[in-house]
């Protein structure tokens, strides 16, 4: 369909009437999902496949490939949906291709194959409804990234996109937009979560010759990648959502901040503001409002502390990503000196939502302080790792068991950190803690941007402080003295303590030294860097005094404070771990009990994965005396 600008109201109704009389509601649709994780598994390959299979059966008319964002199910990509039925295929590969074509479409039958296994029931499930993973979801934000192909604006049109922004530019002034954000009780999903529709009042308060809307997709943390998907997947409701917020504050002009890592959001973003121009949704005039604004696109080089707000501006305007000492607040002097108001893509994305169904609805999903939907990312020890979109105040049992079916291979549940690198891990005890800015900070932890990494008994929480310190003090700007001293010297004495070098007092050194870090520290990165301490500290301070007392790590975790032996009686002699040994610390007997010389072991543990799992005559202990470890 050739671009029309759209210059009045009508014209968006007109468009998706349009596009509806176009579109033949028998034809069946194969939706692929193309989000990053999709094309690493080969959905790329896979919809080429199956599009070649539809000409070869003739089927063209009859059926059709969409290739959409990230549909959240990431560890089973590539996904396969078949739409009217919403029959659910996973880990689809090309040479499937034609046994779906053949069998699912012209035959209608299922491919018991392709079939989602619940982990729990054992039972295999046909339809996308009825998988687990989704059924407690609350897919609001997230669920046109499964029906629409991101580099169409039709698509987005067809679902009813850019109807929000009609009604905000046509239907609302500036101060009634922002009430109705008030009203929805909306806050930041940055990780601050600040009410969003009073900073946008600061903002539009602020006297300035311009002012600036900017989307903060500089998303850091370690395996989180929820504003990644948002900005692959439906790249125009960010859009939609900046341009009604640029409205309700002024601003003419914005940018979206993205770190260049992120190539397939850039390329989807870029190739989603040239169709907005096209149709006339960004440059002047719009929908013959009178309002002007239009995007660019900004590409960060991968600095944490740029996902702070007065850093990214830095960035943005050319100079080092570091924070700077607030107030001013940007929202009063940010951007060229200007007032600017950022939040992150996820908050942007949900604006269009409020618009449309009203303050009312948005208000009435979560709790009483917390609303709407919240994004995570999860990851880690969990069966369904992927995105999930569930409304505020669910309880985190909910999301690991319910949704994310559990702890695999039979292991014990032990902690998740919830926020990211600067979050809290949080124990057993608290699976029952409801989700929320006030529930999880009362816990130690935040909310963050949504990250949930979850871990199992073999996770050793030393262990864990130690490595979250290390990427939080990699990426500390230095600029301020108690986030590059104290990051420093805390992830030192960790380091210690997990080598079994540590001494008692270095317990109520960390305490001390990560409260003096939280209080002091500049900006919001310090302030949160030793919540990984003070939150192990609190919930598992035994694997501490363990480490330090009696020299062992009780996860049996640490390199240092392992040894690797082969229990006798259980060992067949075939001999694997010997051959593999790199060190030669294996010596023995084909078909009689091999045994490992300790003071050659370089504790790598190939030994332990290659052991047969029906054998299992390797195991991991705490050190022994030689001898002793001999003996055995």
């Amino acid at each position: 369909m050739t671009a029309i600008s759209m210059k009045k109201k009508t014209d968006l109704a007109e468009l998706k009437k349009a596009i509806a009389n176009e579109r033949n509601d028998e034809e069946i649709v194969i939706r692929v999902s193309g989000g990053t994780c999709g094309i690493a598994s080969g959905a790329t390959q896979l919809k080429e496949a199956l599009e070649t299979e539809i000409l070869r059966q003739g089927l063209r008319g009859k059926a059709v490939v969409s290739f959409t964002g990230c549909q959240g199910f990431c560890e089973h990509e590539p996904l396969v949906t078949i739409s009217p039925k919403e029959i659910f295929y996973e880990r689809v590969k090309p040479e499937h291709a034609a046994d779906i074509v053949r069998e699912t479409i012209l035959g209608n039958k299922t491919l018991d194959h392709l079939l989602h296994v619940d982990h729990t029931s054992g039972q295999k499930i046909r339809l996308l409804g009825d998988v687990p993973f989704y059924k407690k979801q609350q897919r609001e934000l997230l669920e046109n990234n499964r029906l629409i192909d991101p580099t169409r604006i039709l698509d987005y049109v067809a679902v009813g996109g850019y109807e929000a922004l009609v009604k905000a530019l046509t239907e609302m002034t500036p101060e009634a937009v922002i009430e109705e954000i008030k009203k929805s009780g909306l806050r930041g999903r940055g990780g601050a979560g600040f009410a969003t529709g009073i900073k946008w009042e600061l903002c539009r308060g602020s006297e300035g010759s311009s002012k600036y809307v900017i989307a903060n997709g500089d998303e850091g943390d370690p395996g989180a990648y929820m504003d990644r998907s948002v900005m692959e997947g439906n790249p125009h409701c960010v859009i939609e959502g900046m341009i009604i917020g640029a409205y309700a504050i002024g601003a003419n002009d914005g940018f979206v901040y993205v770190r260049a890592e992120y190539p397939l959001a850039v390329e989807n973003l870029a190739l989603a503001i040239e169709k907005c121009r096209d149709y006339g949704l960004l440059g002047k005039n719009i929908f013959g409002s009178g309002f002007d604004f239009d995007l660019e696109i900004n590409m960060g080089a991968g600095a944490f502390v740029c996902g702070e707000e007065t850093a990214l501006i830095a960035s943005l305007e050319g100079r080092r990503g570091m924070p700077r000492t607030r107030p001013p607040y940007p929202a009063l002097s940010g951007f060229a000196g200007c007032p600017t108001n950022i939040n992150n893509v996820e908050t942007w994305a949900t604006i269009p939502l409020i618009i449309k169904r009203g303050a009312r609805w948005f208000a009435s999903i979560g709790t009483e302080k917390s609303k709407g939907t919240k994004i995570f990312s999860l990851v880690g020890k969990v069966n369904n790792t992927g995105l999930v979109e569930v409304p505020m105040g669910i309880k985190l049992s909910e999301i690991i068991y319910d949704i994310g079916g559990g702890i695999p291979n039979g292991k014990e549940f032990k902690a998740v950190q919830t926020g990211g690198p600067s979050g809290g891990c949080l124990p057993k005890e608290l699976l029952d803690l409801p989700i929320d800015y006030e529930s999880l900070a009362k816990a130690g932890s935040i909310m963050g941007s949504g990250g949930m990494i979850v871990m199992d008994e073999d996770n050793c929480m030393v262990d864990v402080a130690h490595y979250f310190l290390g990427f939080t003090k990699g990426e500390s700007c230095g600029k301020c003295v108690p986030c590059r001293v104290g990051t420093g010297q805390m992830y030192e004495i960790l380091g210690r303590i997990k080598e079994g070098r540590g001494v008692p007092e270095d317990i109520a050194t960390l305490e001390r030294l990560a409260r003096t870090v939280k209080e002091a520290s500049l900006c919001g990165l310090g302030q949160t860097v030793p919540n990984p301490v003070l939150t192990t500290l609190k919930y598992f301070r035994y694997e501490y005094e363990a480490h330090i007392h009696e020299k062992r790590c009780p996860a049996l975790s640490c390199k240092t404070l392992i040894t690797y032996v082969i229990v006798a009686e259980k060992c067949v002699g075939c001999n694997l771990c010997a051959k593999n040994c790199p060190s030669q610390a294996i010596v023995g007997v084909a078909k009689k009990p091999y045994r490992i010389i300790v003071e050659k072991c370089a504790k790598c543990g190939t030994c332990l994965e290659l052991c047969p799992a029906k054998v299992g005559a390797v195991k991991k202990a705490s050190p022994v005396p030689v001898l002793e470890a001999l003996e055995v």
